[in-house]
Order: structure tokens, then sequence, then C-alpha cells
């Protein structure tokens, strides 16, 4: 092991807070010492992370789904290292081997409407190219998302979000550039566009930092209907919902729902957790501009080779048969044992939000009870986080390789966790 290396794996925990609440995000460090989360990452292993002082925790959070197939995945690892004798992130301008084999492995497990395939370093970076991709293809400027959206703190992205991010940087004021409704609201919804000027409707499948409310029957093909009448076009923000979370074999959530979107969005997950990419697939409309002006997108660590490698591994495995199984048992066997939970707590455990492995746990009688949950859970060796818009919610996100083993021990600490905060409610 390097000094450099050495110095970082053996660091102390007390002088990595202080460093961080110094130099790095203050507010964030007090915050979660408040919520009695004094977490700093050290080891960590498939779905288990360990606090610097060794504390467990499964994690059930996996940063929004970054960690789909674990921290860590050996063979992802083991494929970026024979990688590294080869490639490096690459130069955008040029044609490459790794862009090349991963835009058409996209385009090939996308609805068969889609084109083409444009890299990002990240999901708000992607964002941020499906809404200018939007624009270009309808020529209009009009971006309706929902009330409580979330896509991401870049810059035309943080124009769709919840006040909660948008105002403090002065995104929040253009009203004829970006309109929002509430989720499940066709009328709303219909309002927005009937003018023929909006480029486009943007939604997360089902809003992760809105608690996972899941769609009404029939809404989101609704919505896709309202767009084509009135000439918009429909980005489906698969970043979170996308790559086989939502289960049934679908590797796309829309697609569960009928739905033929025409620009996707995917991230996190698509990396492997172990390098940043980020991706948007688009139809033939919204990638015009690609025939046109190739020049008209550029990023320069967006589709680095090495990310490449990673995400064309991380979708081999994903969309294996075994794993395609294995996300719907996970499924099963996690929502008999949380409908066991909430049926010992009913007044407290309120409700289970789930679609494949998207689970909202809801608590809905007491203010921030999501909060309190965390707390609890993260005592008892689990790691789940509350959601940021809708506090009496907790996310609960299984990864997608979880075992059986795995399972039972989730759900034992996770029944212990709930009945800590439910005692002291």
């Amino acid at each position: 092991m390097t000094p450099l290396l050495e110095s970082l794996v053996h660091a102390d925990k007390a002088t990595t807070l202080s460093d961080s609440a110094s130099y790095w995000n203050p507010d964030k460090v007090h915050a979660w010492h408040a919520r009695g989360v004094d977490l700093v990452i050290g080891r960590r292993e498939g779905y288990h992370l360990y606090d610097m002082e060794g504390h467990r925790l499964i994690d059930l959070h996996l940063n929004g789904g970054t960690y789909n197939l674990g921290h860590r995945n050996p063979e992802i690892i083991a494929e970026l290292k024979q990688a590294l004798d080869y490639f490096d992130i690459g130069n955008h301008h040029f044609p490459a081997i790794g862009r090349a084999a991963l835009a058409k492995k996209l385009i090939e497990n996308s609805p068969p409407n889609m084109r083409y395939a444009v890299f990002s370093s990240g999901g708000g970076e992607a964002i941020d190219i499906a809404l200018k991709c939007a624009r270009y293809g309808t020529k209009r400027k009009k971006i309706v998302s929902i009330l409580h959206a979330y896509h991401g703190h870049t810059g035309l992205a943080l124009g769709t979000a919840a006040d909660r991010y948008a105002k403090q940087f002065l995104s929040d004021g253009q009203p004829a550039e970006y309109v929002k409704v509430p989720f499940n609201d066709l009328t709303a919804m219909e309002a927005a566009l009937a003018d023929e000027d909006a480029a486009c409707v943007i939604m997360e499948t089902i809003p992760a930092t809105y608690g996972f409310p899941l769609p009404h029957d029939g809404y989101l093909p609704a919505v896709k209907a309202l767009c084509e009448k009135y000439g918009s076009l429909y980005i489906a923000d698969e970043v979170q919902t996308g790559l086989m979370r939502c289960g049934s074999g679908n590797l796309w959530g829309i697609t569960g729902y009928g739905v033929t979107p025409d620009i996707i969005v995917t991230g996190k997950g698509l990396s492997g957790g172990i390098y940043p990419i980020g991706a948007v697939i688009v139809n033939e409309a919204a990638g015009a501009w690609l025939t046109e002006d190739g020049w008209g997108h550029i990023s320069t660590f967006g589709g680095a080779e090495l990310g490449c490698v990673a995400a064309l591994k991380t979708l081999e495995i994903t969309l294996r048969p075994e794993t395609i199984s294995n996300v719907d048992r996970i499924a099963n066997v996690l929502r008999s044992g949380l409908d066991a939970i909430q049926a010992r707590h009913p007044e407290f455990f309120t409700g289970i939000r789930q679609r494949g492995v998207i689970f909202g746990l809801e608590f809905g009688k007491i203010p921030q009870s999501g909060k309190k949950v965390m707390r609890e859970l993260y005592a008892n060796g689990i790691w789940a986080i509350f959601s940021q818009l809708d506090q009496t919610v907790l996310q609960f996100k299984p990864g997608l390789l979880l075992t059986p083993e795995e399972c039972e021990e989730i759900l034992t600490r996770t029944a212990a966790g709930i009945a800590a905060a439910a005692a002291t409610a």
C-alpha cells in the first residue's frame, strides 16, 4: 500500500469529521450529527457498509441506486483492473470503442423508437442534456415537471425541482419557462400542455425524493397521450427507477407501465458504483441535432472509456436471467416480511408503497417520522434514508443481488428498528 493510500485508509474519524465541517460541507456534517448519524464510511463490501469505528450497516439507501449490484462488485472491479491496462477516459471528440459498444447496448435494450445515446458524467448533467434535446426537437422552451420533483442540481434541471432546491439558487422565478403540476393530476397536466408551447414533460416514473408515491392506474399512459396530443416530448427520468429496480423483467420502469417515452435518462447505477457515467437515450426527433451539429453538447468526462467498461459490465450483470428472477424474489420476500411488521404497528407504520425493489415505507401520523425511523434503523444496523420532500416516508431500496439470508437479516433488523421507533413515538 502506498503512503498516500495508507494515510487515507487509516485516517482518524474525529479528524475527518472536523476537516469535513471546516473545508467541505458544514451544514451536512452538523445535520447528520443532530440526527444521530455520525457516519464516515470506511470499509465497504457487497451490501454492507462499515463506519470508520466498525459499526456495520446493511445498505438499503444504495446512494439512490448507485449500488444496485453492491459496493465494490468484484466482477466490475476485475473488468476495470484489466481495462486500466488499455484504456483511460479517452477523448470526447472522437469515436471510441467503449462508447460505441455502450451506445449500441443501450439502444438494443430500450424501446424500439430509440435512436441515439448521449453520454454524461452523471445524472444531473444527463437531465440537462435531455431538456436541451426536447427543446431542440420541438423548438419550444417551456418545461413541465411535477410539484415536489427532483431531477438534480445542475442548471436546467434545477428549474424543474421543488422550491426546496430551486429557490436557494434563484432558479424558481421563471413561470414562462418552468411549470409545475401535482403528481397524478391529469387535469392540471392538460392545462399546462394545452397552449401547445411546452417542449416536454419530465417525470421520474416513481418520484423518489417525494417518497415514491405510485402513479395512479392509467396516469402515465394518459400523460404520454397528452404529450402526443399537444406536441410535447415525454422525458422519463429513470435514474432511480431504471436498471431493473421496478422488477418484472423491465430494464426501464416506464416500459412496465406501458409507456414509450421520447427520452430516457439513466445514471447512478449505470456506473456499477465504480466509475461515474450517465446517459440520455433519445428518439429521432430529440436526437436530430446529432446529425446536424455533433458539437451541440460537449462533455469532457461524459462517456469516459473506463466508465463505458463499467457500464457495459453493469448491464451484462443486470440483464442476466438469474438477476431478473432474483429481483422479483427479493421484492416478494421483503414485501411479505414488511407486511408482517406493519401488522404489529398499524398505528405507527401506516402503509407500504412498492414497485419491484422500490419501497416507500409510510409513517404518516407523526411529523418527520421518517427521520425517527431512520435513526433507529441505523442503530440496528440498517442504513435507509428518509424522503427529503415527504419526511413521513422512509426510502427502502434493496439491491438486486441480495441473498435469501441477507433478506432475512434485513427483515429482522428492520423489525427491531421500527419497534424501537414506535415505542418512542
